[in-house]
């Protein structure tokens, strides 16, 4: 019997020793980049999701950078990918939509993201024509001039009227409430009272863990967390879509009335797509909101970058006939300083870990082999703090885009992607900023009384929040 017993064990031996071998040397036409492939099916996720305390690299691409170069394999959350931080290797790629690779997201997001499927929001062809046409006809620089500008003061000014009349704000929850807020109201016309009784913003904050998370759907993961808040928000959009479509008398002129008159000349346009959209666009400019929370630090941090953009701010008060009028986009267009405080922010806290995609086809380059099928992470936010590009790249110098070769920025610096992906609510983004700014420096001063710490999960994150106190200055 120990003689079967002992065959037993020496067939699982080698039958594992097989797979763990065929795992960490995977198939390729080629030569793979240099990595490691981790645990078989977790991969090197546990090691990526680890906090890294800083703004810099997440510790876990900064290792393997050292180690392999700035192409490598890895495996995240079960999928084979490249990571890649080489300059000429992102731009190659990001111009290869359609052709050599596709918009992916990992699991965890394509699911509740509208990923899947023929009619996937990440396609290319006419969907992604019209889902890139109806952003920009209602985010585009277009929008922001003819109508949103004055709109963002407004909103802007009532948030810090509130929160001035406060002992302090948690401004992890408050910059993501007024962001939520006012895409509500341009997307489909919800005051911030109807919002507020939703608790919509609640939820969008609690699916912001689900990006990097193992996806594992079981009570008390967090994926599994995620995936709740996701349903209620989604059957929260849903009845607001529903309540427009049986409501005709009711339309305006916002992105949801487009999208439901649109129905009848696209295909693909349906009740559950426009639902996904929706979610999409309202979850990509809740993500601005650590944008916001970086300012208020770096500038409470750097008097003399805060001095300079008071200045800027005041003399535009100065040069107006009336010093009450609302900010015009001329005024906009002429905040020198404040596009490249804007910059600064922008380069130092890029949200997201990289730009995702997957091969469609073996893709060769200086010698490496990216296998069909495999996931392609080109992590940008890694040619932002190159010192050899950015001097002191850590340091929060926002002089440092006076002189600046706008070439070397084009092909460095890309906080809104690149290629035709380019983030169509990219003026958007920055004009609200701009508008925060312009509003806060007028109007009012600020200390930072508590939390701040930064952090990677490789997602930057306020770990422990921003309390902020606000003052008016007239007071």
């Amino acid at each position: 019997m120990w003689i079967i017993g002992l065959c037993v064990v020496a067939v699982l031996v080698v039958y594992l020793t097989y797979w763990l071998n065929k795992w960490s040397n995977p198939k390729c036409n080629g030569i793979l980049p240099p990595g490691s492939m981790g645990l078989p099916l977790i991969g090197e996720t546990l090691q990526l999701i680890v906090r890294s305390d800083s703004l810099d690299l997440h510790a876990f691409i900064k290792k393997r950078v050292q180690r392999y170069g700035p192409i490598f394999r890895t495996s995240l959350v079960g999928r084979p990918v490249v990571l890649s931080t080489d300059l000429e290797f992102n731009r190659y790629i990001v111009k290869q939509e359609g052709s050599l690779v596709e918009k992916w997201y990992l699991d965890t997001f394509a699911k509740f993201l509208g990923m899947e499927g023929e009619n996937r929001m990440s396609a290319l062809g006419n969907v992604h024509k019209y889902i890139r046409s109806i952003t920009l006809n209602h985010l585009g620089a277009d929008a922001v001039k003819e109508k949103l500008l004055p709109q963002m003061e407004e909103i802007v000014n009532k948030a810090l009227q509130t929160w001035s009349s406060q002992p302090s704000v948690d401004m992890r929850d408050a910059a993501s409430k007024m962001l939520l807020d006012f895409s509500a109201r341009i997307f489909f016309s919800y005051d911030a009272e109807k919002l507020l009784q939703l608790k919509l913003s609640e939820k969008f904050a609690n699916t912001l863990g689900c990006f990097m998370s193992f996806p594992l759907n079981i009570p008390g993961t967090t994926y599994h967390k995620c995936l709740k808040s996701q349903k209620k928000a989604m059957s929260m959009l849903r009845k607001i879509v529903k309540e427009k479509i049986t409501s005709p008398e009711k339309r305006s002129e916002n992105l949801l009335d487009q999208a439901i008159d649109d129905m009848e000349k696209e295909e693909f346009l349906s009740e559950d797509f426009i639902v996904k959209l929706l979610f999409a666009i309202l979850f990509a400019s809740f993500e601005t909101s650590v944008s916001v929370l970086l300012a208020l630090k770096l500038l409470a941090e750097h008097p003399a970058a805060l001095q300079e953009l008071t200045d800027e701010h005041e003399a535009i008060l100065k040069n107006r006939e009336n010093p009450n009028s609302v900010l015009t986009w001329d005024e906009y267009k002429s905040m020198t300083f404040t596009f490249q405080v804007i910059n600064e922010v922008l380069r130092m806290g890029n949200v997201s870990p990289g730009l995702l995609r997957k091969a469609l086809k073996d893709i060769e380059f200086k010698g490496y082999t990216v296998p069909a099928g495999w996931a392609i992470m080109l992590v940008n936010s890694a040619l932002q703090v190159n010192p050899n590009t950015f001097k002191d790249p850590l340091a929060f110098n926002p002089w440092r885009w006076k002189d600046l070769d706008p070439l070397v920025v084009s092909k460095n610096f890309m906080p809104f992607g690149g290629g035709i992906r380019l983030c169509s609510g990219a003026e958007y983004i920055k004009a609200f900023m701009a508008t925060f700014l312009h509003v806060l420096v007028t109007k009012y001063r600020w200390t930072n009384v508590k939390g701040g710490t930064i952090a990677r999960t490789p997602a930057l994150e306020f770990i422990d929040g921003l309390q902020t106190k606000f003052f008016a200055k007239n007071n």
